[in-house]
Protein backbone atom coordinates (compact mmCIF):
# COMPACT_ATOMS: atom_id res chain seq x y z
CA UNK A 1 0.00 0.00 0.00
CA UNK A 2 2.58 2.52 0.84
CA UNK A 3 4.35 2.06 -2.62
CA UNK A 4 1.05 2.90 -4.46
CA UNK A 5 0.64 6.00 -2.38
CA UNK A 6 4.39 7.34 -3.10
CA UNK A 7 4.12 6.11 -6.20
CA UNK A 8 0.51 7.86 -6.91
CA UNK A 9 1.78 11.23 -4.89
CA UNK A 10 4.86 11.16 -6.92
CA UNK A 11 3.17 11.01 -10.37
CA UNK A 12 0.74 14.40 -8.95
CA UNK A 13 4.21 16.13 -8.09
CA UNK A 14 5.50 15.66 -11.58
CA UNK A 15 2.25 17.22 -13.02
CA UNK A 16 2.29 20.03 -10.87
CA UNK A 17 5.90 21.06 -12.16
CA UNK A 18 6.98 22.36 -15.65
CA UNK A 19 10.94 22.45 -16.53
CA UNK A 20 12.14 25.45 -17.97
CA UNK A 21 12.26 23.62 -21.65
CA UNK A 22 8.80 22.88 -21.75
CA UNK A 23 8.01 25.80 -19.82
CA UNK A 24 9.99 27.52 -23.17
CA UNK A 25 7.88 25.87 -25.48
CA UNK A 26 4.40 26.20 -23.86
CA UNK A 27 5.17 29.99 -23.81
CA UNK A 28 6.55 30.24 -27.38
CA UNK A 29 3.48 28.67 -28.66
CA UNK A 30 1.19 30.90 -26.46
CA UNK A 31 -0.17 28.08 -24.61
CA UNK A 32 1.43 29.35 -20.94
CA UNK A 33 2.17 32.63 -19.30
CA UNK A 34 4.69 33.18 -16.48
CA UNK A 35 3.14 34.25 -13.19
CA UNK A 36 5.83 36.20 -11.27
CA UNK A 37 4.62 36.22 -7.71
CA UNK A 38 7.56 38.33 -6.01
CA UNK A 39 7.19 41.40 -4.21
CA UNK A 40 7.57 44.93 -5.97
CA UNK A 41 10.75 45.65 -3.78
CA UNK A 42 12.03 42.26 -5.46
CA UNK A 43 10.76 42.70 -9.43
CA UNK A 44 12.08 46.58 -8.81
CA UNK A 45 15.59 44.98 -8.40
CA UNK A 46 15.38 42.38 -11.45
CA UNK A 47 12.32 41.54 -13.74
CA UNK A 48 11.54 39.77 -16.41
CA UNK A 49 9.53 41.98 -18.71
CA UNK A 50 7.74 38.90 -19.99
CA UNK A 51 6.32 37.93 -17.23
CA UNK A 52 2.81 38.81 -15.37
CA UNK A 53 3.66 40.50 -12.36
CA UNK A 54 1.12 39.35 -9.05
CA UNK A 55 2.57 39.42 -5.23
CA UNK A 56 1.33 36.05 -4.18
CA UNK A 57 -0.92 37.84 -0.89
CA UNK A 58 -2.92 39.68 -3.81
CA UNK A 59 -3.46 36.93 -6.08
CA UNK A 60 -6.85 36.13 -4.48
CA UNK A 61 -8.19 40.01 -5.40
CA UNK A 62 -6.26 39.59 -9.01
CA UNK A 63 -7.30 36.79 -10.27
CA UNK A 64 -9.52 38.06 -12.83
CA UNK A 65 -5.93 39.53 -14.75
CA UNK A 66 -5.31 35.29 -15.19
CA UNK A 67 -6.49 33.54 -18.25
CA UNK A 68 -8.13 30.46 -17.49
CA UNK A 69 -7.27 29.36 -20.88
CA UNK A 70 -3.67 28.29 -20.32
CA UNK A 71 -1.15 26.84 -18.02
CA UNK A 72 -0.17 29.48 -15.26
CA UNK A 73 3.66 28.92 -14.57
CA UNK A 74 4.03 30.63 -11.35
CA UNK A 75 7.72 31.39 -10.11
CA UNK A 76 9.65 33.16 -7.41
CA UNK A 77 13.23 33.04 -7.08
CA UNK A 78 13.16 29.67 -5.68
CA UNK A 79 10.16 27.60 -5.41
CA UNK A 80 8.66 27.95 -2.18
CA UNK A 81 6.19 30.91 -2.63
CA UNK A 82 5.61 29.68 -6.01
CA UNK A 83 4.65 26.29 -4.75
CA UNK A 84 1.84 28.00 -2.68
CA UNK A 85 0.96 30.11 -5.36
CA UNK A 86 0.58 27.25 -7.86
CA UNK A 87 -1.61 25.02 -4.85
CA UNK A 88 -4.17 27.98 -4.55
CA UNK A 89 -4.67 28.54 -8.10
CA UNK A 90 -5.00 24.78 -8.71
CA UNK A 91 -7.95 24.79 -5.77
CA UNK A 92 -9.26 27.79 -7.64
CA UNK A 93 -9.93 26.17 -11.05
CA UNK A 94 -6.54 27.21 -12.85
CA UNK A 95 -4.37 25.10 -14.78
CA UNK A 96 -1.23 25.90 -12.69
CA UNK A 97 2.10 24.51 -12.35
CA UNK A 98 5.65 25.97 -10.38
CA UNK A 99 8.28 26.11 -12.42
CA UNK A 100 11.05 23.96 -11.21
CA UNK A 101 14.48 25.96 -10.63
CA UNK A 102 12.85 28.91 -9.98
CA UNK A 103 13.08 32.80 -12.27
CA UNK A 104 16.96 31.86 -11.08
CA UNK A 105 17.33 29.20 -12.87
CA UNK A 106 15.01 29.98 -16.00
CA UNK A 107 17.34 33.57 -16.10
CA UNK A 108 20.82 31.40 -16.02
CA UNK A 109 18.95 29.15 -18.70
CA UNK A 110 17.76 32.13 -20.98
CA UNK A 111 21.17 34.61 -20.14
CA UNK A 112 23.22 35.66 -23.35
CA UNK A 113 22.46 34.51 -26.65
CA UNK A 114 20.16 31.89 -25.26
CA UNK A 115 17.38 34.65 -24.49
CA UNK A 116 16.82 34.78 -28.15
CA UNK A 117 14.98 31.35 -27.54
CA UNK A 118 11.81 32.76 -26.28
CA UNK A 119 9.61 34.81 -28.28
CA UNK A 120 8.24 37.88 -27.23
CA UNK A 121 6.91 41.15 -28.80
CA UNK A 122 9.16 43.29 -29.14
CA UNK A 123 8.04 47.00 -30.20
Amino acid sequence: MDNMVRNTVLKDVKKMKIDIDNFVELFNDNKAILLDIREPFETTVWSSSFAVKIPYNKLPDRLDELPKDKIIVCACPGEYRANMAKEYLRYKGYDAKSLDGGLLELMKKLKGGQAKNIKLSIS
